[in-house]
């Protein structure tokens, strides 16, 4: 691994080239903030991609990509004397330090639940009016869900043991199934959806108890998908078979021909 001294080195080439890239490269000469938000949102994924598959030399490729975006924005504020990069670090040591009392203060704590409900309480003295008022609005619904139970939890709302979740889970599955059921003559889409969404909020926060990262699960589970999917397609496409042509039943055999495979 490197020094202190030659990854300063490695940060100052980096910040070199990014102040000659917008003053010389014309397409970096025309970004704003809001030109790079979407291609951010793109690398994040892209590194999120790379983390699931367990693919370290793509990590790495991605991670670099989104630090360029950071210095990026961080010239980009330099330009209007708003900020520069030295003041986006500052900022960050100090909010670490300030969040971290019992690392750099006199603060005492017995486990991570300590120190999220710290972080929390120390969120709301710094002028935060809810709990919750920290979680983006854009972010995607599965993620917030988590994000909310885990800020609500943070100060003591949740519940005291999976049991108590997996009992909701099945609750609100319930409840969920009863406006289908053939005596319900009256089907109300918005309240099935709302109970739809009930029973995906009951099950982030059972995943949450036993340790599971919903997204991740989710997101594993579209890779198996696609994986097996893209099997049925390429066994259709070598007996020269289009798929809109094949039975359920002869698709279902290249599927389980690609359970087998991922078992071995």
């Amino acid at each position: 691994m490197h020094t202190i001294s030659e990854k300063k080195e490695a940060f100052e080439r980096l910040l070199t080239i990014m102040d000659e890239l917008r003053e010389q490269c014309p397409w970096d000469k025309k970004q704003t903030f809001e030109t790079l938000r979407h291609l951010t949102l793109e690398e994040t994924y892209e590194l999120s991609e790379a983390i699931l598959n367990g693919d370290m030399n793509e990590i790495k490729k991605e991670l670099g990509d989104i630090l360029l975006h950071l210095v990026f924005y961080s010239r980009i504020g330099s330009e209007t004397n708003d900020f520069d990069v030295a003041d986006v670090i500052h900022s960050l040591c100090e909010k670490l330090i300030h969040r971290h009392p019992h690392i750099y203060g006199d603060v005492k704590v017995d486990n991570e639940e300590d120190v999220k409900r710290n972080w929390e309480q120390l969120k709301l003295k710094e002028g935060n009016k809810s709990v919750l008022g920290g979680v983006p609005a854009s972010l995607p619904a599965l993620i917030k869900a988590q994000r909310i139970q885990e800020k609500a939890r943070a100060v003591g709302f949740d519940w005291d043991n999976a049991n108590q979740v997996w009992d909701k889970v099945k609750e609100e599955i319930n409840e969920f199934e009863a406006e289908f059921k053939p005596e319900n003559t009256h089907q109300n889409h918005e309240k099935a959806e709302e109970e739809f969404g009930d029973v995906m909020f009951a099950l982030v926060n059972y995943a949450r108890f036993v340790g599971i990262n919903p997204e991740t699960a989710l997101s594993k589970t579209n890779q198996k998908f696609i994986r097996r999917f893209q099997h049925i397609e390429q066994s259709a496409q070598n007996i020269n078979k289009k798929l809109e042509n094949m039975t359920l039943a002869e698709m279902d055999i290249f599927w389980n021909e690609a359970k087998k495979e991922e078992r071995k």
